[in-house]
């Protein structure tokens, strides 16, 4: 997994991020033309932004609901630590499982779960039950999504910065 540097993101980043947040279709000479910069510079910087895994898939934006899963849910699991690696690749063979978050406190591992409805749902979370490794699961379903991910604040924040402080 890659963890963007933050020192690799600054103000012109957020910009143009935001920009296309805006306009998610716009090309980089439109891009440029709105921001103000080279088209190279608005390209190699959309290109360096994927490279590093700052910007990630846009099947990420996607609502499940739109492909007929309408349930969500919160699986909080305990795990063997000696069989973290085999949970994980059998997490991942899960199409449903579209999240998985290690974690403190009671739970090892915390996974996003998508569901056509809770028969599917209790299908699902048998599948996870039966990965070699894991030795219990507690489900909390999302009634409703009171704010979805948002980084909006943040980006308009380091957008607003002149410049960044050199180390």
């Amino acid at each position: 997994m890659t963890i963007p540097n933050p020192r690799n993101f600054d103000s012109l980043d957020a910009r143009i991020i935001l920009a296309l947040d805006k306009d998610p279709e716009a090309s980089a000479l439109a891009l440029s033309r709105t921001l103000g910069v080279a088209r190279n510079t608005v390209h190699a910087r959309l290109s360096r932004l994927e490279r590093s895994g700052a910007l990630r898939s846009f099947s990420r934006r996607l609502d499940p609901a739109a492909l007929g899963y309408d349930l969500m849910a919160f699986l909080s699991l305990a795990i063997s630590q000696t069989r973290a690696g085999s949970v994980e690749d059998g997490l991942a063979a899960i199409p449903e499982v579209i999240e998985v978050h290690a974690t403190t406190g009671d739970a090892d591992l915390m996974a996003r779960v998508v569901a056509r409805g809770t028969a599917d749902l209790y299908r699902i979370t048998n599948q996870i039950l039966e990965i070699e490794g894991i030795q219990r699961t507690s489900t909390a379903i999302s009634v409703l999504e009171l704010m979805p991910p948002r980084y909006d604040g943040l980006l308009s924040r380091l957008s607003e910065q002149e410049s960044r402080p050199s180390d």
